[in-house]
Order: C-alpha cells, then sequence, then structure tokens
C-alpha cells in the first residue's frame, strides 16, 4: 500500500489547542482564530480551512512578534 504524502491531499484538522478565550480582538489566545472562523468550523471546505490556518498564523506571528520585541 503506498502512503500518499502529497500534502495538498491533507485533511486540515481542527487548530483547537483546548485554551479557549478571546482577546479584546475577539481572537482566541491558544488557536488564533476569530469567532467567525471557530463557529461551523466543521463545515467549512477543506480550502477555506486552509485560508483560515494561513490567517491564524499570520495573527500568531504578529501577536508574538510584539510580545518578544
Amino acid at each position: 500500500m503506498a502512503i500518499n504524502t502529497n500534502v495538498n491531499n491533507v485533511k486540515a484538522a481542527s487548530p483547537c489547542v483546548r485554551n479557549c478565550c478571546l482577546n479584546a480582538d475577539d481572537v482566541c489566545v491558544g488557536c488564533y482564530r476569530e469567532i467567525s472562523e471557530i463557529i461551523g468550523w466543521r463545515d467549512k471546505s477543506e480550502d477555506q480551512k486552509k485560508q483560515i490556518m494561513a490567517r491564524c498564523n499570520q495573527r500568531k506571528n504578529e501577536l508574538l512578534g510584539g510580545v518578544l520585541k
């Protein structure tokens, strides 16, 4: 049996880390999703989930970059 290593076929798992608390901008301090991105996660398409994950990574870098400076 062959293993598919194509990252485009990998399903996006929920980024939830069970540290659910929204900051003043309504962004979760655990996964960096906005409330609108959290609601209905299971109903999002894989493409939508990947877009959300990209935004989460950008938010995380922006927020942590400001803290680390």
